[in-house]
């Protein structure tokens, strides 16, 4: 089954935007995955196609019609039945790669991109919306949170990306660590090496300069994420770790070292 994203949106010209290039754009073209953008105001009754009034109490800004988006709502997940319906607001739980796997791993998700000062309380609960920030900071819409999250989604799919191990190593990995740092050629430039180690060919010394990287990294730049990894570490067996150990054991790989 194809997974499948519907945008509910004011601006549907937006998509697939740069998720139609790329790695993400080859898998559309694949249909590995499918995506339809539905114009909010559409949906609107009135001859000025109205999606939004003023705020009751008072206050700045204008806020989303709760009968208009319901309409919306309705016909988007009828079109994607099964998926989640997602509303991109900074009121949300944050977005990290647990639910970004959790979203992956579905048929799809639908997504609603408010505008305004936001959308009214009501149809968030009458429709029970998963409430999703992209993080700690506004945006003008919801579209380039939405963008971002179907992004961190596409990549995780069937044959989307080039070898499982890539999506497993990088940053916020299984054990939720930051990734380690990247060398190319050449190994010396601007009087900067290539760490030793990397140019050893000693595959189990060189995953061992990653592990330690990629901890010291996480423990000194996201102390929250260090604190989650030690969590995760004492509660359940590391298979990672494991693997680390008969890699050591076999010693050197083979008997090649890297190129410079």
């Amino acid at each position: 089954m194809t997974w499948r994203a519907t945008i509910l949106t004011l601006f549907p010209d937006m998509f697939p935007g740069p998720l139609g290039l790329s790695l993400a754009g080859r898998a559309l073209r694949e249909e590995r995955w499918a995506i339809e953008a539905l114009d909010i105001r559409s949906f609107a009754t009135d001859r000025h196609r109205t999606v939004d009034d003023t705020p009751f109490g008072g206050g700045a800004g204008m806020v989303m019609r709760p009968d208009v988006l319901d309409v919306a709502c309705e016909a988007a997940t009828s079109r994607n039945p099964g998926a989640p319906l997602v509303y991109l607001t900074p009121r949300g739980r944050r977005l990290d790669q647990a639910l970004v796997r959790e979203l992956a791993a579905g048929p799809g998700v639908t997504v609603l991109c408010g505008r305004y000062e936001g959308v009214d309380q009501r149809v968030i609960e009458a429709r029970g919306m998963l409430e999703v920030s992209a993080g700690d900071f506004v945006l003008s819409g919801g579209e380039p949170a939405a963008l971002l999250m179907l992004d961190a989604c596409i990549r995780l799919l069937p044959g989307v990306m080039g070898g499982a191990a890539s999506a497993e190593e990088e940053s916020h990995g299984a054990e939720g660590l930051l990734e380690y740092p990247h060398y190319t050629r050449p190994a010396e430039w601007q009087g900067r090496k290539v760490p030793e180690v990397l140019l050893s060919g000693h595959h189990a010394e060189v995953a061992r300069w990653r592990r330690a990287e990629a901890e010291a990294a996480t423990r000194t730049r996201r102390p929250d994420l260090w604190d989650q990894h030690l969590l995760r570490a004492r509660a359940e067996p590391n298979p990672r770790a494991s693997a680390e150990t008969k890699q050591a054991k076999a010693g050197r790989l083979d008997g090649h070292p890297a190129a410079a």
